[in-house]
């Protein structure tokens, strides 16, 4: 849209005050039209004559006091852009003007393909040559008029959604690859494929700059721009665009020059990762909560824990559910899966426009693609996650829960305890236990304990003969009392258990029912048995490379050595001490006996940067998330 909208809009001048930096006090300057500089001859060169100026001024992108931007009209009738709407950045510094001169080089390499350039860039028309005015210091870049917002000026109103559905290129060929075409649907689905539809104008604007040898290095929100002419997202003034290869370097290599084109576009890819969250989460606008944002991935976390990190400020102050949240947990977890390879913390990890424009959070559902291995596992995780959230604990959840586990397990991508040196280290939060009910139920305890969140904090061991020393934090209430108390504010406390783990290679082994004994296999039939149905189900078969049940599968054996547990109270409960052993009794009922007694750990069957698995002695699996808060 317009470029005015895209600077401070408090610092505006009325143009008879200012365009004494052009050389002139006037509404109208003279342009004629079109020489050419052996060096420029690809833009027009403007001579000051008949260009209609608007009675405003604002100051430069981002606040940048070395930019001044008018909007006029070309009056020549002998002009390509008679009529046209115009924007005339006046650059002043050295800086400034080394980027608009920026700009109108590379429009010479990428105006090869106009069409493609006119409907993802913003064009540059060309400049205002110095001689023609009495400020020879500044250089005036003339280029096209989009409309009076930029993308985050469009976020920040209130009627965006409606609005810039009316604005934004809905044919058939976009209909088809982000979903159907109506517009009065749940307002996260609208927004949902509005976003879908922006990511992807977005993706192929970055493309064909890639394509070209090219980085933009400046893509935020503030630099795009929705036309209402065509449509269509336009990339900013690519007055900062970076060539991949040096040039004239002849000390540089095909190496060097290939780490730096990766490089660029991986951080170019990063930006868009930033500008798809702040489009879905409306939180991230909030410059404090996107500081936050920041600061988690600068830090070191994995970008695939984002969601756990999240979810506080998420869920704060959110009676119907976030609609950003909702939008990036469809389709199993997509969305969040597709901002982990934007965001992903090595730069050669990070996904490709056109890996991320087949991605499934950017197809709609009549855009059938077939996912990585990579993407199965993440959606087998997301709504393993998603169903113990719900916290409904039937028959049914249950099942599903433990077929999904067995699943997780058969596609471990790390089956060999060197492949856990570097990621079982962390913090991670119990989600679930296939053999205990953890909350509350329906059970009338003598002493009332409220469980809280329950960690287990994996570390290197300074002793060389153990390989990781391991602290398990159970939190929980007591409420003094007979009854339940309104405010679930009681007395706070914490168990922990400490033990140390050796790491070794093991097997798990598949023994199917004794007709002559009633012992079973490790696992749960039910599930086995539901995973046997998967194995012939024609969507299952192409994903699992088994073709039936496997006899065993590797994993990692837990070797642990001695265990130590000691229980802390913010205040004393009560002289008898009967009462702290009805606490660790009630702890010990709600929590499974793994937490309590870390030896009860036997192996890990699955891991990845933000999920954990952990089976006990009588089968039961325990399922971890990767934590990043700092209590324990």
């Amino acid at each position: 849209m317009a470029l005015i909208g895209v600077y401070s809009r408090p610092q505006i001048w009325n143009i008879n005050r200012c365009w004494d930096s052009f050389g002139r006090k006037k509404s109208k300057i003279s342009c004629s039209s079109i020489g050419v500089d052996d060096e420029l001859s690809h833009v027009i060169k403007f001579r000051m004559s008949d260009l209609s100026l608007s009675d405003q001024v604002s100051i430069g992108h981002s606040g940048k006091a070395d930019e001044l931007v008018f909007e006029a009209t070309v009056n020549d009738p002998l002009s390509p852009l008679y009529n046209s709407n115009v924007v005339l950045r006046r650059l002043v510094s050295s800086q400034a003007k080394r980027r608009g001169k920026r700009a109108i080089e590379v429009l010479k390499r990428l105006a090869r393909r106009k069409l493609l350039y006119h409907s993802y860039s913003m064009q540059v028309h060309g400049f205002v040559c110095s001689s023609t005015t009495d400020d020879v210091d500044s250089f005036t870049l003339v280029h096209g008029y989009h409309g009076s917002f930029s993308l985050r000026h469009w976020l920040q109103q209130s009627d965006w959604l409606p609005t810039l559905e009316a604005t934004v290129a809905l044919d058939e060929e976009s209909v088809r690859r982000v979903g159907d075409s109506t517009i009065g649907g749940p307002r996260v689905s609208r927004k949902l494929r509005l976003i879908r539809i922006l990511m992807r104008d977005l993706l192929i604007g970055v493309n064909y700059l890639h394509n070209h040898g090219l980085a933009h290095t400046e893509l935020r929100l503030e630099n795009l721009h929705v036309s209402p002419v065509d449509g269509h997202v336009k990339v900013g003034i690519l007055g900062n665009a970076a060539d991949f290869y040096e040039s004239n370097d002849e000390g540089s290599t095909s190496v060097s020059n290939m780490d730096r084109r990766n490089g660029m576009i991986a951080f170019d890819m990063r930006c868009l990762g930033f500008i798809m969250a702040k489009m879905v989460l409306r939180e991230l606008m909030d410059p404090l909560v996107f500081g936050e944002f920041k600061s988690f991935l600068t830090e070191g976390n994995h970008p695939s824990c984002l969601r756990e990190f999240m979810l506080p400020t998420l869920s704060k102050n959110s009676t119907s559910g976030n609609i950003g949240l909702q939008i990036l947990d469809r389709n199993w977890g997509a969305g969040w899966h597709l901002l982990s390879v934007l965001l992903a913390s090595k730069p050669s990890e990070r996904i490709s426009c056109l890996s991320a424009l087949r991605h499934p959070f950017l197809c709609g559902p009549r855009w059938r693609i077939d996912p990585s291995m990579d993407i199965i596992r993440w959606s087998l995780g997301s709504t393993t996650v998603r169903i113990t959230e719900e916290y409904i604990y039937g028959r049914q959840q249950r099942s599903k829960v433990a077929h999904f586990i067995e699943l997780m397990e058969m596609l471990n991508p790390h089956p060999m305890p060197r492949h856990w040196l570097q990621l079982f280290p962390g913090k991670w939060r119990l989600l679930y236990s296939t053999g205990r009910h953890i909350g509350l139920t329906l059970r009338q305890p003598d002493l009332r304990v409220l469980m809280g969140d329950v960690h287990l904090t994996i570390s290197k061991a300074s002793n060389p003969q153990v390989n990781f020393s391991a602290l398990a934090t159970i939190n929980f209430s007591v409420m003094v009392g007979l009854d339940w108390a309104h405010e679930k504010t009681g007395v706070k406390g914490n168990l922990q258990v400490e033990s140390t783990f050796r790491l070794r290679a093991g097997s798990r082994l598949y023994v199917k029912e004794d007709a002559s004994t009633t012992k079973f296999t490790s696992g749960s039939p039910d599930a086995q048995d539901s995973i046997q149905k998967a194995l012939s189900n024609k969507r299952w078969s192409k994903v699992i490379p088994f073709k039936e049940f496997p006899s065993s599968l590797p994993v990692t054996k837990l070797v642990p050595g001695d265990i130590g547990l000691t229980m802390n109270l913010d205040k004393p409960l009560g002289e008898d001490v009967q009462i702290a052993q009805k606490v660790i009794q009630e702890v010990r009922t709600q929590i499974p006996p793994e937490m309590f007694d870390l030896s009860k750990m036997v192996c890990g069957t699955y891991l990845d940067n933000r999920l954990l698995i952990l089976r006990g002695m009588n089968g039961s699996a325990l399922v971890f998330t990767r934590s990043s808060s700092e209590e324990g």
